[in-house]
């Protein structure tokens, strides 16, 4: 590449300068007559040695006439009647005087004398020529520049950048929608008979378990890699359809291009780290489907900025032309360069540019090398697809927490269809749990303590009874821990912040805040009426 940009800075010898000086020959014009005629054979020699030299530098013209010439030195104007050029310039030479100092005149109607060695003979066509070379020279860096940015730097992470901007939390899409007319809601319903939440069929409901990814590109030297990731979310071709949720993979020191995912809640962050995961979407879309973006969080060594990048991405249609869904199996899709709203570009270019035959065996070859994303969906049980029916229309999130989710909908309806004096009454609701619960959804840590102390509803068929246990581990628990001064802020992909957090969270998610003694009671932050009051109007979708 430097070798391409040298060639690309066109550069012109500058010609040494050889004219005769007018001062030499007033010189001798002052000699006397016998020491001319003593050196007259010399000086005829040197004659036809200066107009040899002048013949070999620079190009012949006519005695009369007029002639184009560019400037290839400056020359600054030296005695009166002299013409100061710029390099680059072009002149016309009017008359042409055999000292070597040529009468011409520049663009801006100036007349003067210039040396003739300062200038060279001018057309259109080496104008033409010098442009088709630097045309070519460039067009050769910007190739160059191109097969190095594909290959070395991968693109600013697209999904990444919406949840940075809050637009696609999991905290937005679990509250209920509001109907058209703002007075009732559109998809949260309670049955009088059972008291549950009535269920509601989507187009789209369905798990699916991440196994792992192959071939993936490396960020580069320079940076150190914080976290590699997976987000997925419903898309349609042209916009984010659902909340996007997001799954940390782990990688082999030796290897660090193949991605697993592990269904095994285990770690500070287990429902992070788990690849079983539920999609639900009701869009009518017809080239509706999952979107999967591979990507890096990575601090660079030199400076320490952090950034997120983006590996590539996968598309997996979950409806074929005709409009049936597509079969729960184990799919394989191919990993794509550049951003989701690009088509056919390459991760890796240089792997098909080097590839050679059509044979099946150089096929299989090849197809071995290309980056690939590995999946299963899955249909659920009858369990999780009763689950899945409470909630909303459309959310992505983890199997793990879906009963979590299930039972947050369930209160919803009760405070906000039931305990509601009438269905026109907007005012603010005194509920901590409604208010604060959307928190908890984006944070990982907190949702797994609270998963880990709420009680599982398949082992409780009292629901009742269940809803009493939920709400008391969730204030006795999670609420003083969500406003506790000495949890840190959270902060992704930061393992000191993300064990600082741990140690919290879990020592005092072992005991309940009240049962502190008076030497070390807890800290918290400062109280504000939104950590109190649930505002439906805002909440609601």
């Amino acid at each position: 590449l430097i070798q391409v940009l040298e060639t690309a800075s066109v550069q012109r010898e500058r010609p040494s300068v050889h004219f005769l000086s007018r001062s030499s020959q007033a010189q001798e014009d002052e000699d006397s007559e016998e020491e001319e005629s003593e050196e007259q054979s010399e000086e005829e020699s040197e004659e036809d040695d200066e107009e040899d030299v002048v013949t070999k530098t620079m190009e012949q013209i006519p005695e009369s006439g007029t002639a184009t010439y560019m400037v290839i030195s400056a020359f600054k104007g030296e005695q009166e009647g002299d013409l100061t050029i710029q390099m680059g310039e072009v002149l016309t030479i009017l008359s042409k005087n055999e000292d070597g100092w040529w009468l011409a005149q520049d663009s801006k109607g100036n007349k003067g004398q210039v040396p003739k060695t300062y200038m060279k003979r001018y057309s259109d066509q080496d104008e033409e020529d010098d442009e088709e070379i630097l045309k070519h020279n460039l067009l050769l860096v910007c190739v160059c520049m191109h097969m190095y940015i594909c290959v070395s730097i991968p693109v600013s992470s697209t999904l990444s950048k919406l949840l940075d901007e809050g637009k696609s939390l999991r905290s937005h899409y679990i509250q209920p929608e509001l109907s058209q007319s703002k007075l009732s809601f559109k998809d949260l319903f309670r049955d009088p008979d059972t008291g549950k939440v009535r269920q509601r069929t989507a187009r789209t409901s369905l798990t699916l378990t991440l196994w792992s990814c192959k071939s993936i590109p490396t960020p580069g030297v320079g940076v150190q890699v914080l976290s590699r990731h997976i987000r997925l979310c419903a898309f349609d071709g042209t916009q984010v359809l659902s909340n996007i949720h997001t799954i940390r993979a782990t990688c082999n020191a030796n290897n660090v291009k193949t991605w697993s995912f592990s269904p095994r809640m285990t770690g500070n962050l287990p429902s992070l780290l788990d690849g079983d995961c539920f999609l639900r979407c009701n869009s009518d879309a017809p080239e509706l489907g999952i979107l999967f973006e591979l990507g890096v969080t990575y601090i660079r060594n030199s400076t320490g900025e952090r950034g997120d990048l983006s590996c590539g991405w996968a598309f997996l249609k979950l409806f074929d032309a005709n409009g049936a869904p597509v079969p729960h199996r184990t799919y394989e899709l191919l990993v794509h360069g550049g951003t989701p709203y690009e088509k056919d570009i390459e991760v890796d270019p240089s792997l098909t540019r080097g590839a050679t035959g059509t044979g099946m065996f150089q096929q299989m070859m090849l197809s071995r090398k290309l980056p690939k994303l590995f999946l299963k969906l899955k249909s659920p049980n009858v369990r999780t697809r009763s689950q899945l029916s409470a909630l909303p229309d459309t959310l992505v999130g983890s199997l793990s927490s879906i009963h979590l989710l299930v039972l947050y909908r369930q209160l919803l309806a009760d405070i906000l269809l039931m305990d509601r004096a009438t269905m026109q009454n907007a005012d603010l609701i005194c509920s901590p749990l409604l208010a604060t619960f959307p928190e908890i959804m984006d944070q990982s840590d907190l949702l797994d303590a609270l998963r880990v102390n709420s009680v599982d509803g398949s082992r409780l068929r009292d629901l009742p009874l269940l809803k009493r246990k939920f709400v008391r581990v969730y204030m006795d628990n999670m609420y003083p821990l969500l406003y506790s001064a000495d949890l840190p802020p959270p902060r992704w992909a930061d393992e000191m912040v993300e064990n600082q957090r741990a140690r919290v969270i879990f020592n005092s998610s072992l005991e309940p805040f009240h049962t502190h003694t008076p030497d070390s009671p807890p800290r918290h932050q400062a109280f504000d009426i939104s950590q109190l009051t649930y505002d439906l109007l805002c909440m609601a979708q």
